[in-house]
């Protein structure tokens, strides 16, 4: 029921009702599966992706790499398991290429994000070097289009 994941992924609020007529499955079997997946661990929650710049809020974003030592006998899990317990890590990535790890942060300034960085990632004794990248605008997130489409204001000439 890979089909069930894509809609689920695509849209989390569909019923099992509407789940299962696109699915041509019974509203039982298309519960049953979204149970088996939550106790599997493959259905970890459901979030709506929010456009903050909408709404009268401080939200601030980075995308910082990191390159570091891998621990001996963890390699890069002991630090990743660390660096996520941290509320403004949005998201963790171990990478191929010129980094290894990439995060996702949040604050409220950009002074948060910096001091974040300065105070808690730097220090680490992993932690060879970062680079940090704020986000200035999101056009895109998780799928989903975030601005909405402009009109062309020029006039046709005939």
């Amino acid at each position: 029921m890979h089909d069930l994941l894509k809609l689920l992924e695509e849209n989390a609020r569909y019923t099992n009702s509407e789940l299962a007529a696109m699915l041509d499955k019974s509203e039982e079997e298309v519960a049953a599966a979204v149970e088996a997946y939550k106790k599997q661990g493959v259905i970890r929650g459901y979030k709506a992706i929010i456009d903050w710049e909408r709404i009268d809020r401080d939200y601030v974003s980075a995308r910082i790499e990191l390159k570091v030592t891998p621990k001996r006998d963890r390699g890069f899990e002991e630090l990743a398991e660390q660096i996520s317990q941290y509320d403004e890590v949005q998201s963790l990535y171990l990478m191929s290429g010129g980094y290894d790890l990439a995060l996702t942060v949040v604050g409220e300034s950009f002074k948060d994000i910096a001091s974040f960085v300065a105070y808690r990632l730097a220090p680490m004794e992993s932690v060879l070097s970062t680079a940090t990248h704020f986000v200035l605008r999101k056009y895109k997130d998780k799928g989903m289009i975030l601005v909405d489409p402009q009109e062309d204001e020029r006039s046709v000439m005939l």
